[in-house]
Protein backbone atom coordinates (compact mmCIF):
# COMPACT_ATOMS: atom_id res chain seq x y z
CA UNK A 1 0.00 0.00 0.00
CA UNK A 2 2.79 2.23 0.82
CA UNK A 3 4.69 1.84 -2.74
CA UNK A 4 1.13 2.09 -3.98
CA UNK A 5 0.86 5.59 -2.54
CA UNK A 6 4.46 6.46 -3.77
CA UNK A 7 4.06 5.68 -7.33
CA UNK A 8 0.92 7.84 -7.33
CA UNK A 9 2.48 10.49 -5.33
CA UNK A 10 5.27 10.24 -7.74
CA UNK A 11 2.93 10.41 -11.00
CA UNK A 12 0.91 13.03 -9.82
CA UNK A 13 4.53 15.40 -8.93
CA UNK A 14 5.37 14.15 -13.07
CA UNK A 15 2.01 15.30 -14.36
CA UNK A 16 1.95 18.56 -12.85
CA UNK A 17 6.14 18.84 -14.22
CA UNK A 18 4.77 17.90 -17.51
CA UNK A 19 1.46 19.62 -18.09
CA UNK A 20 1.55 23.07 -19.61
CA UNK A 21 1.03 26.36 -18.75
CA UNK A 22 -2.79 27.79 -19.46
CA UNK A 23 -2.49 30.02 -22.56
CA UNK A 24 -4.15 33.72 -23.02
CA UNK A 25 -4.71 34.88 -26.51
CA UNK A 26 -5.82 38.25 -27.83
CA UNK A 27 -6.99 38.38 -31.13
CA UNK A 28 -6.36 41.64 -33.63
CA UNK A 29 -8.03 44.95 -35.29
CA UNK A 30 -11.32 44.05 -36.72
CA UNK A 31 -11.87 40.55 -36.21
CA UNK A 32 -12.29 38.18 -33.57
CA UNK A 33 -11.66 35.05 -31.32
CA UNK A 34 -12.54 32.90 -34.46
CA UNK A 35 -9.78 34.09 -36.17
CA UNK A 36 -7.52 32.99 -34.01
CA UNK A 37 -9.16 29.32 -33.90
CA UNK A 38 -6.09 27.79 -36.05
CA UNK A 39 -3.84 28.80 -33.51
CA UNK A 40 -5.48 26.98 -30.58
CA UNK A 41 -6.14 24.14 -32.43
CA UNK A 42 -2.42 24.09 -33.42
CA UNK A 43 -1.34 24.39 -29.83
CA UNK A 44 -3.61 21.99 -28.55
CA UNK A 45 -2.43 19.58 -31.09
CA UNK A 46 1.13 19.88 -30.20
CA UNK A 47 0.98 20.45 -26.64
CA UNK A 48 -2.03 18.34 -25.61
CA UNK A 49 -4.68 19.33 -22.76
CA UNK A 50 -3.12 22.96 -22.53
CA UNK A 51 -5.64 25.52 -21.39
CA UNK A 52 -6.49 27.98 -23.81
CA UNK A 53 -8.32 31.45 -23.17
CA UNK A 54 -9.48 32.59 -26.68
CA UNK A 55 -10.74 36.48 -25.47
CA UNK A 56 -13.65 37.17 -27.11
CA UNK A 57 -14.64 40.85 -26.88
CA UNK A 58 -14.50 44.12 -29.06
CA UNK A 59 -14.65 41.62 -32.02
CA UNK A 60 -15.01 42.46 -35.53
CA UNK A 61 -15.54 46.97 -35.49
CA UNK A 62 -15.98 46.91 -32.05
CA UNK A 63 -12.01 46.68 -32.01
CA UNK A 64 -11.65 50.12 -33.29
CA UNK A 65 -12.91 51.56 -29.74
CA UNK A 66 -10.57 53.92 -27.80
CA UNK A 67 -7.95 51.70 -26.35
CA UNK A 68 -8.19 52.34 -23.23
CA UNK A 69 -11.52 51.04 -23.32
CA UNK A 70 -10.69 48.25 -24.46
CA UNK A 71 -7.09 47.86 -22.03
CA UNK A 72 -9.36 48.42 -18.93
CA UNK A 73 -12.05 46.01 -20.03
CA UNK A 74 -9.87 43.05 -20.71
CA UNK A 75 -8.25 43.71 -18.02
CA UNK A 76 -10.74 42.05 -15.65
CA UNK A 77 -10.72 39.35 -17.99
CA UNK A 78 -7.00 38.38 -17.39
CA UNK A 79 -7.64 38.93 -13.86
CA UNK A 80 -10.37 36.27 -13.31
CA UNK A 81 -7.79 34.11 -15.30
CA UNK A 82 -5.03 34.92 -12.64
CA UNK A 83 -7.41 34.22 -10.10
CA UNK A 84 -7.80 30.76 -11.45
CA UNK A 85 -3.87 30.01 -12.95
CA UNK A 86 -1.83 31.71 -9.84
CA UNK A 87 1.32 29.57 -10.48
CA UNK A 88 0.97 31.70 -14.07
CA UNK A 89 0.19 31.56 -17.88
CA UNK A 90 1.32 32.50 -21.09
CA UNK A 91 0.03 35.14 -23.37
CA UNK A 92 -0.12 35.94 -26.89
CA UNK A 93 -0.90 39.24 -28.38
CA UNK A 94 -1.57 39.46 -32.38
CA UNK A 95 -1.41 42.61 -34.48
CA UNK A 96 -3.35 45.14 -31.96
CA UNK A 97 -3.89 42.62 -29.71
CA UNK A 98 -0.33 42.72 -29.09
CA UNK A 99 -0.37 46.28 -28.16
CA UNK A 100 -3.33 46.39 -26.42
CA UNK A 101 -2.39 43.06 -24.48
CA UNK A 102 0.90 44.57 -23.93
CA UNK A 103 -0.93 47.70 -22.38
CA UNK A 104 -2.83 45.28 -20.08
CA UNK A 105 -0.24 43.80 -18.37
CA UNK A 106 1.17 47.00 -17.84
CA UNK A 107 -2.54 48.04 -15.69
CA UNK A 108 -2.07 44.92 -13.58
CA UNK A 109 0.43 44.88 -11.26
CA UNK A 110 -0.08 41.37 -9.89
CA UNK A 111 -0.45 39.90 -13.62
CA UNK A 112 0.54 36.64 -13.74
CA UNK A 113 1.58 35.92 -17.01
CA UNK A 114 5.27 34.61 -17.50
CA UNK A 115 5.45 34.52 -21.21
CA UNK A 116 4.45 37.45 -22.82
CA UNK A 117 4.70 37.24 -27.08
CA UNK A 118 3.62 40.02 -28.96
CA UNK A 119 3.42 38.20 -32.45
CA UNK A 120 3.48 41.09 -35.44
CA UNK A 121 1.86 44.23 -33.39
CA UNK A 122 2.28 47.67 -33.42
CA UNK A 123 4.39 48.41 -30.32
CA UNK A 124 6.13 51.48 -31.20
CA UNK A 125 3.29 52.53 -33.54
CA UNK A 126 1.85 52.78 -36.74
CA UNK A 127 2.42 55.00 -39.56
CA UNK A 128 1.86 53.54 -43.55
CA UNK A 129 -1.11 53.73 -46.12
CA UNK A 130 -1.34 50.16 -46.53
CA UNK A 131 -1.88 49.36 -42.91
CA UNK A 132 -4.42 52.71 -43.63
CA UNK A 133 -6.53 51.79 -46.10
CA UNK A 134 -7.85 48.48 -44.64
CA UNK A 135 -10.10 50.69 -42.29
CA UNK A 136 -10.01 53.73 -43.34
CA UNK A 137 -10.28 53.92 -47.48
CA UNK A 138 -10.22 57.58 -48.16
CA UNK A 139 -7.25 58.42 -45.55
CA UNK A 140 -3.37 58.66 -46.84
CA UNK A 141 -0.63 58.71 -43.90
CA UNK A 142 0.36 62.25 -45.14
CA UNK A 143 -2.78 63.70 -43.62
CA UNK A 144 -3.77 61.19 -41.42
CA UNK A 145 -2.41 63.19 -38.45
CA UNK A 146 -5.17 65.60 -38.93
CA UNK A 147 -8.39 63.01 -37.91
CA UNK A 148 -6.13 61.12 -35.27
CA UNK A 149 -4.74 64.13 -33.52
CA UNK A 150 -7.68 65.12 -32.47
CA UNK A 151 -10.57 65.03 -29.94
CA UNK A 152 -12.54 62.97 -31.88
CA UNK A 153 -9.66 60.81 -33.51
CA UNK A 154 -8.62 59.90 -30.23
CA UNK A 155 -12.16 58.30 -29.67
CA UNK A 156 -10.47 55.15 -31.73
CA UNK A 157 -8.07 52.80 -31.38
CA UNK A 158 -5.86 53.23 -34.27
CA UNK A 159 -5.87 57.24 -33.54
CA UNK A 160 -4.64 55.92 -30.28
CA UNK A 161 -1.20 54.22 -31.55
CA UNK A 162 -0.82 56.15 -34.96
CA UNK A 163 2.31 57.82 -34.88
CA UNK A 164 3.09 60.46 -37.66
CA UNK A 165 7.20 61.12 -37.39
CA UNK A 166 6.81 63.95 -38.81
CA UNK A 167 4.11 65.82 -36.45
CA UNK A 168 5.64 64.49 -33.38
CA UNK A 169 4.81 67.26 -31.55
CA UNK A 170 0.94 66.97 -31.97
CA UNK A 171 1.77 63.17 -31.05
CA UNK A 172 2.96 64.17 -27.58
CA UNK A 173 -0.18 66.42 -27.24
CA UNK A 174 -2.86 64.92 -28.69
CA UNK A 175 -2.56 60.77 -28.60
CA UNK A 176 -3.62 59.86 -25.03
CA UNK A 177 -2.59 55.90 -24.80
CA UNK A 178 1.09 55.38 -26.79
CA UNK A 179 2.93 57.91 -25.65
CA UNK A 180 1.86 56.83 -21.99
CA UNK A 181 2.14 53.19 -22.34
CA UNK A 182 5.44 53.60 -23.81
CA UNK A 183 6.34 55.98 -21.35
CA UNK A 184 7.18 58.57 -23.63
CA UNK A 185 5.32 61.25 -21.28
CA UNK A 186 5.45 60.50 -17.77
CA UNK A 187 2.00 60.00 -15.72
CA UNK A 188 1.34 59.07 -12.15
CA UNK A 189 1.56 55.32 -13.61
CA UNK A 190 4.98 55.38 -15.53
CA UNK A 191 6.46 53.50 -12.68
CA UNK A 192 3.88 51.00 -12.43
CA UNK A 193 3.68 50.88 -15.91
CA UNK A 194 8.02 50.10 -16.59
CA UNK A 195 7.41 47.58 -12.86
CA UNK A 196 4.90 45.12 -14.32
CA UNK A 197 6.79 44.45 -17.56
CA UNK A 198 9.81 43.77 -15.15
CA UNK A 199 7.42 40.97 -13.94
CA UNK A 200 7.76 38.72 -17.40
CA UNK A 201 10.28 36.23 -16.72
CA UNK A 202 10.33 36.48 -21.19
CA UNK A 203 9.29 39.18 -23.82
CA UNK A 204 8.86 37.61 -27.37
CA UNK A 205 9.03 40.26 -30.10
CA UNK A 206 8.14 38.76 -33.69
CA UNK A 207 7.91 40.42 -36.84
CA UNK A 208 9.41 40.25 -40.31
CA UNK A 209 10.25 42.78 -43.66
CA UNK A 210 7.39 40.32 -45.62
CA UNK A 211 4.62 41.29 -42.95
CA UNK A 212 2.46 43.93 -45.58
CA UNK A 213 0.91 45.68 -42.96
CA UNK A 214 2.65 46.64 -39.55
CA UNK A 215 4.14 49.86 -40.76
CA UNK A 216 7.46 50.33 -40.04
CA UNK A 217 7.38 46.33 -39.45
CA UNK A 218 10.26 46.96 -37.32
CA UNK A 219 7.60 48.59 -35.24
CA UNK A 220 6.87 45.17 -33.92
CA UNK A 221 10.07 45.08 -32.43
CA UNK A 222 10.00 48.53 -30.89
CA UNK A 223 12.03 50.25 -33.56
CA UNK A 224 10.31 53.47 -35.60
CA UNK A 225 10.81 55.93 -38.18
CA UNK A 226 12.76 59.39 -37.26
CA UNK A 227 11.57 62.89 -39.21
CA UNK A 228 13.70 61.54 -42.15
CA UNK A 229 11.58 58.46 -42.68
CA UNK A 230 15.06 56.29 -41.35
CA UNK A 231 13.59 53.19 -39.15
CA UNK A 232 16.18 53.87 -35.75
CA UNK A 233 17.14 50.50 -34.88
CA UNK A 234 15.72 49.27 -30.95
CA UNK A 235 19.39 49.59 -29.31
CA UNK A 236 19.56 53.05 -30.87
CA UNK A 237 15.89 54.16 -29.97
CA UNK A 238 15.33 56.06 -26.60
CA UNK A 239 12.60 53.79 -25.07
CA UNK A 240 15.45 51.42 -25.05
CA UNK A 241 18.58 53.56 -24.10
CA UNK A 242 16.35 55.07 -21.27
CA UNK A 243 14.75 51.75 -20.44
CA UNK A 244 11.85 53.87 -20.14
CA UNK A 245 9.96 50.28 -19.73
CA UNK A 246 12.13 48.53 -18.75
CA UNK A 247 13.17 46.64 -22.43
CA UNK A 248 17.03 47.20 -21.80
CA UNK A 249 16.88 45.39 -18.46
CA UNK A 250 14.79 42.52 -19.93
CA UNK A 251 17.98 41.89 -22.57
CA UNK A 252 20.10 42.34 -20.03
CA UNK A 253 18.75 39.56 -18.26
CA UNK A 254 18.19 37.46 -21.16
CA UNK A 255 14.60 37.98 -21.15
CA UNK A 256 14.06 39.93 -24.59
CA UNK A 257 13.55 37.82 -27.75
CA UNK A 258 13.45 39.91 -31.08
CA UNK A 259 12.69 37.19 -33.41
CA UNK A 260 12.76 38.22 -37.11
CA UNK A 261 11.24 36.16 -40.25
CA UNK A 262 11.31 36.63 -43.91
CA UNK A 263 8.38 35.91 -46.62
CA UNK A 264 5.40 35.43 -44.14
CA UNK A 265 2.35 38.35 -44.13
CA UNK A 266 1.22 39.66 -41.92
CA UNK A 267 -2.26 37.50 -41.82
CA UNK A 268 0.10 34.34 -41.76
CA UNK A 269 1.60 34.33 -38.33
CA UNK A 270 -1.34 32.73 -36.57
CA UNK A 271 -2.22 30.76 -39.56
CA UNK A 272 0.72 29.12 -40.57
CA UNK A 273 1.45 25.91 -38.94
CA UNK A 274 5.42 25.60 -39.80
CA UNK A 275 5.56 29.38 -38.53
CA UNK A 276 3.44 28.82 -35.06
CA UNK A 277 5.82 25.83 -34.61
CA UNK A 278 9.06 27.96 -34.81
CA UNK A 279 8.11 30.93 -33.21
CA UNK A 280 4.89 30.56 -30.55
CA UNK A 281 5.06 26.89 -29.73
CA UNK A 282 8.91 26.86 -28.45
CA UNK A 283 8.13 29.59 -25.96
CA UNK A 284 4.90 27.73 -24.59
CA UNK A 285 6.12 26.05 -21.79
Amino acid sequence: MLRFVCWLTLLLKLGLICAYRPVFIYHGILTGADSMQHLVKRIQLLHPDTVVYNFDRFGGWSSLENAWHQVLEANTNLQAVCALHPEGINMIGYSQGGLLGRAVLQTYPDHCVRTFISLSSPQAGQFGDDFLHLIFPSLVAKTAYQLFYSYVGQHTSVGNYWNDPHHQDLFDQFSIFLPYVNNRLYSANSTQFRETMMRLRRLVLIGGPDDGVITPWQSSHFSFYNETNDVVPLQESPIYKEDLIGLKTLHDSGRLDVISREGVHHYQWHRTDHVIDSVIIPYLD
